[in-house]
């Protein structure tokens, strides 16, 4: 299944997700080196979260990092580092990096995959929350679908980039609110109009089926998908924390015909 577009209109333009597209595009294009394979190496190292950096607080070794690249050992994690032991990075902040990596991309693919789901799931979010809560919960779920990854891979000095946990996050949060707003999507060689919650749970699922040496960070993903979801559901599930993060225009009296899945407000297009 691959969704192109919903029927879920928004009130405004979605500012964030349109500003979060023209970053990531423009850091892959613009910031990551494109000629050599080694200088892409050598930039993801330096600016993307790894699962060994994040556990023991620390860049890793010159030998952890040459033992992973050559391919030797992907889990070179050495618990017992001396502070002298020399880093190709000595000054990376690795935590700061669970943030940096959320803008990292390594292929086109990998990239244009991303912004369409972003695009598609993210502007109704934004619409709801409004836009400073909405990126910070787009920088939330990119974080706890990190650490999810970091926590499944302790050991791993394989650096993890994208931005699909942060994404994952929105999808959750689409999924909660959401369900019945019809996606158009490709399914096979036909499209198909779907409710959004069929292809949202349909690639949940099939993120337990990546097998372990494609590469694919898969608990990222449902570690994001999870994250958001938690906290549309707390959202949905409580007026007061909902008359907190909805944007007034949403929170609107409710009516006989109770929750409205196909604009996520209480009552019939509140707007």
């Amino acid at each position: 299944m691959f969704p192109l577009w919903d029927e879920n209109p928004t009130k405004r333009p979605a500012v964030v997700t349109i500003g979060l597209i023209i970053i990531c595009v423009a850091v892959f294009f613009l910031v990551q080196p494109q000629d050599t394979v080694q200088g892409d190496i050598e930039f993801t190292y330096e600016y993307a979260a790894v699962p060994c950096e994040v556990m023991q607080g620390r860049p890793l070794t010159v030998e952890e990092t040459d033992d992973t690249v050559s391919g030797r050992d992907q889990t070179a994690c050495d618990d017992n580092v001396a502070e002298s032991e020399r880093s190709y990075f000595p000054g990376k902040n690795v935590f700061l990096a669970l943030i940096t990596s959320m803008f990292l991309h390594g292929s086109l693919m990998h990239l244009g995959g991303n912004m369409l789901f972003l695009w598609v799931f993210g502007n109704n979010v934004e619409d709801h929350v409004g836009r400073f809560k909405y990126i910070l919960f787009y920088l939330a779920a990119g974080i706890a679908a990190t650490i999810a990854h970091v926590l499944a891979q302790i050991d791993s000095t394989i650096p993890v980039i994208g931005a699909s946990g942060a994404i994952a996050g929105v999808m959750g949060a689409y999924a909660v609110w959401f369900p019945t707003a019809k996606v158009r999507t490709i399914v096979v060689v036909m499209m198909m109009r779907l409710p959004a919650i069929v292809p949202l749970v349909v690639w949940l699922g099939s993120q337990f089926f990546i097998g372990p040496d494609e590469g694919v960070a898969w608990m990222a993903h449902v570690g994001g998908f999870v994250f958001g979801a938690a906290i549309a559901l707390l959202v949905r599930g409580f007026t007061g924390i909902r008359e907190k993060v909805w944007e007034d225009k949403y929170n609107v009296p409710e009516t006989p015909g109770g929750w409205d899945n196909r604009y996520g407000g209480l009552g019939d297009r509140p707007w």
